[in-house]
């Protein structure tokens, strides 16, 4: 099946450019969206850097039940299906069943696959079978190599054996409430032959940390970015938001807006050095 994200998939899959995926956890408005887009877009076609939007219709597995989730999925998509007609950008949304695959694969580019369901054999075969991109974000109960089962689930549901994947560090349990990453994995993951993403934002979350939600440590997202970027990963997927302290989802580990150009441009610089 050809699917829309085709040319996305040829700029990524070179792995020659650092490429980001990156806006807010959860879809708050289309207003937030649509200004966090915009303004991304521009700094990423300045830098020369391929840009995917990412936003969530539904936080699934929020700590508390009394979380903000988000609009759902038919209001979600509806958003994320104008942000990518009206802005010409791709985009990227999680799935968590084979219906919600399917569907959002008419309005999104990537569809990415939770850490807590990275081996969830149906939902791989049906999100690669869209013929959309698809992000796996490795477990955080998973050792690196473990991903090369997940891998060859996706194989199994493609023709010839090569699906469109991007596979993505996001930090392994350490304890009760913490989080560390093992820059080693981004070699390791490299191995398996599809383009590696660090996901920095929410490698510096706190699960649980808060009591009823997740706490996080912001301040060390770029550090963990510019780490990354030196360990060889082919791209970057950062939340973001104006105002991450009112943020309805993920605010503590949340990178503000304003700082990304700067961050941005260090990690250019940084992909071109080596």
């Amino acid at each position: 099946m050809r699917h829309p994200s085709t040319q996305l998939w040829r700029t990524i899959s070179q792995r020659k450019r650092l490429f980001l995926i990156a806006g807010p956890c959860v879809i708050e408005s289309e207003e937030l969206c649509l200004e966090v887009a915009k303004r991304l877009k521009q700094v990423c076609q300045r830098l020369d850097i391929p840009y995917v939007f990412k936003a969530s219709y539904d936080k699934a597995n929020r700590s508390s039940g009394a979380s903000f989730r988000g609009p759902g999925l038919g209001a979600g998509l509806e958003i994320l299906a104008r942000i990518r007609r009206d802005l010409d950008v791709p985009v990227l949304t999680d799935v968590h069943t084979e219906d919600q695959a399917v569907a959002a694969a008419e309005s999104v580019d990537v569809l990415q696959i939770p850490a807590f369901l990275c081996r969830q054999t149906d939902l791989i075969h049906t999100a690669v079978g869209t013929g959309a991109i698809v992000n796996i974000k490795k477990g955080q109960f998973l050792a690196p190599g473990d991903m090369a089962n997940v891998v060859r689930k996706a194989a199994e549901a493609t023709p010839g054996g090569k699906p469109r994947l991007l596979l993505t560090e996001r930090g392994t349990t350490f304890g009760y409430h913490n989080l560390v990453v093992d820059m080693r994995s981004v070699p390791i993951m490299s191995r398996l032959g599809y383009p590696v993403v660090f996901d920095a934002t929410h490698s510096v979350q706190l699960p649980g940390g808060a009591g009823d939600k997740s706490a996080g440590e912001r301040e060390f997202a770029p550090v963990l970015a510019r780490s990354a970027v030196a360990a060889g990963a082919h791209g970057l997927f950062i939340e973001t938001h104006p105002d991450p302290d009112h943020a309805m989802s993920d605010g503590p580990n949340m990178i503000p807006l304003d700082e990304m150009p700067e961050l941005l441009k260090q990690l250019v610089r940084l992909k071109s050095a080596l």
